[in-house]
């Protein structure tokens, strides 16, 4: 029982690496840089497809959101151009992106296939679903939380080169969410390639992180100084 419950929580470690996750969780640290991003996100995803183990021998079937996912990353690549392309603009004023971490992953959360190989990985092992879905969610939580804890901490730095880290992961979202949304109303399955593109961002955003860090914030010139006094 433990060697099949490290195995799903490896799977779910595994799972929070797509790519898909990953620039939707980046995007959202534009509109809010909290370091709870990954953590909310995989809750929510991790959540639903827990739920839908335990009952996937009565939903399987009965309804699937799959269908708004090309229409969610498009609206996340073209209000991450918005927001690059217009860098002191009001966050508040970029629709529910801003506080969704939470609900974007229960979204991209409905559908099956997950939650399904968990409902059979329970049957053939004697393994509740609930304790699968708990270690699933449990090795999201691992890599998710991590990715949105960097980009978090890339989107806050006050230095001239966590802007310029800033922007760089700003397009790099808006290329794959666009990517992926173009490749879902295509038809064309980009599952085969989820993986390397996602370690490849996360790869990115740790060096982005570290190239951020090489920089000291610019002090306050002593004029605008006094003048900000008064």
């Amino acid at each position: 029982m433990l060697v099949n419950l490290g195995l799903v929580c490896a799977l779910g470690l595994r799972h929070g690496l797509d790519a898909d996750h990953l620039a939707a969780i980046d995007g959202l640290s534009r509109f809010r840089p909290s370091a709870w991003n990954g953590v909310l996100f995989a809750l929510g995803h991790g959540g639903v497809v827990t739920i839908l183990a335990v009952f996937a021998h009565r939903f399987v079937g009965a309804f699937d959101l799959g269908f708004l996912t090309p229409w969610l990353f498009l609206l996340i690549g073209v209000a991450n151009v918005w927001r690059l392309l217009r860098p002191h603009g009001h966050a508040h004023a970029t629709l529910p992106l801003r506080y969704g971490p939470l609900l974007l992953g229960v979204v991209l959360a409905v559908g099956f296939e997950t939650s399904s190989q968990l409902a059979a990985l329970s049957l053939s092992a004697h393994i509740p679903p609930l304790y699968l879905g708990l270690a699933f969610t449990l090795g999201m939580l691992c890599s998710d939380g991590l990715d949105g804890w960097l980009a978090a901490r890339v989107q806050q730095g006050g230095t001239v080169r966590s802007r310029h880290a800033s922007a760089a992961i700003g397009w790099v979202v808006v290329v794959v969410s666009f990517a992926y949304a173009l490749a879902e109303l295509a038809g064309v399955d980009p599952t085969a390639l989820s993986l390397p593109l996602g370690v490849l961002l996360l790869v990115i955003l740790v060096g982005l992180r570290l190239y951020s860090l090489t920089d000291v914030a610019r002090p306050i010139p002593l004029s605008l100084e006094a003048t900000r006094d008064r």
